[in-house]
């Protein structure tokens, strides 16, 4: 089974980390959070990994959607988007909103996971 949706980008990361952004604002997401894995590895372990950065979106629209049809989503927002550098480009990874929602299980809740796997399907379709 593959985890989330996957793009890969024949850019830096730089490059790739603007053009995700721009493709998230797109569809009405805007990032939440920026950990950058590579730095926070070296600092916290000593140890040296590829470029590796995780950006957490946030659609408000949807966010709120979710939060009233269930509090404990927030334990799964925002949605996280992977730039990883890898020597042929960029790997963007983007989760699956129904991959993360299946366990909740709840109908109402699938079809709004079904609507964010559909707009995060566009951004990588504008990357």
């Amino acid at each position: 089974m593959t985890t989330g949706m996957t793009k890969r980008l024949e850019l830096s990361l730089a490059d790739a980390e603007l053009r995700v952004q721009a493709a998230l604002k797109t569809e009405g997401f805007g990032v939440l959070t920026r950990i950058d894995l590579q730095a926070t590895l070296k600092q916290k372990l000593g140890v040296e990994v590829p470029a590796h950065l995780i950006l957490g979106a946030c659609n408000p629209t949807f966010a709120h959607r979710a939060l009233g049809l269930d509090p404990a989503v927030a334990l799964m927002l925002p949605c996280n988007v992977t730039l990883q550098e890898d020597g042929d480009g960029v790997l963007v990874r983007l989760v699956d909103p129904l991959q993360t929602m299946a366990a909740r299980g709840e109908p109402p809740l699938l079809a709004l996971a079904g609507e964010v796997r559909d707009a995060l399907s566009r951004v990588r379709e504008h990357l």
